[in-house]
């Protein structure tokens, strides 16, 4: 399941917006400003963000560029939605940072399509791409996982469900993750498991990134999961 943020200040606009997409099975998180946007992100980053031109305060094009000026946000997906429809004013819109650009009114077929079109596109391009979070290297054409410490590259001994838990968080950084979605990302929905296992297989992880300064990168959020922070200065050194 995506989880989308939707930024609009036209409560009716956003509301039907809002049952559009979770009906089609899509978590769905509503800001009515830049600021209350910037939170969310702050806390979770979406996999995908429906933005509105015209907002109160900051405009939604000021906050692409601050999202796309921004490392953890660069790579944010975002459709931009807005009544102008002027060739300049799209060209602004995408030069802004946004990934596509939708004109009000819209169908709501047109807006499913242009958002499964990019979370395609930005999905990892290849299950077998060596993925990096923080001097963290994991590549699954190779199962290893590797960090350099100094000028030495060190190998990192870690279990075939550890390394797909790993797999998992380092190609979804900073999202929290409850145990429930981790079983059926990690383990699959088949497996009929307890929850209290991904606090067992967490806690191996942790010890097998112990040696090479990186255990911390995996954070416990109280009362909802789990998520792999990208921020390398909150790793013990």
């Amino acid at each position: 399941m995506s989880n989308v943020l939707v930024v609009e200040d036209e409560s009716a606009i956003a509301e039907l917006i809002s049952i559009n997409l979770r009906h089609a099975g899509y978590d769905v998180t509503i800001a009515t400003n830049a600021d209350q946007a910037q939170l969310v992100v702050d806390r979770v980053l979406p996999d995908l963000v429906l933005l509105d031109w015209m907002l109160p305060g900051q405009s939604g094009l000021q906050l692409a560029k601050r999202w796309r000026a921004d490392a953890r946000t660069r790579e944010l997906p975002v459709i931009m939605l807005t009544a102008r429809n002027e060739e300049g004013d799209k060209i602004n819109g995408l030069d802004a940072g946004a990934d596509d650009y939708l004109t009000k009114p819209f169908s709501t077929k047109e807006l499913m399509a242009r958002m499964r079109a990019l979370l395609r596109r930005k999905a990892p391009e290849a299950l077998d791409s060596a993925v990096e979070v923080a001097g963290l290297r994991l590549d699954p054409a190779t199962r290893r996982v590797t960090r350099r410490l100094g000028e030495e590259m060190r190998e990192i001994k870690i279990g075939p469900t550890e390394f797909r838990l790993l797999h998992f968080l380092m190609t979804h950084p900073e999202r929290v993750h409850s145990r429930a979605q981790l079983l059926d990302r990690v383990w699959g929905d088949h497996v009929f498991i307890e929850e209290r296992t991904v606090d067992v297989h967490v806690k191996r992880l942790r010890e097998s990134l112990l040696p090479v300064q990186c255990s911390a990168l995996i954070e416990t959020v109280r009362g909802a999961g789990y998520r792999l922070t990208q921020q390398i200065g909150s790793v013990a050194a």
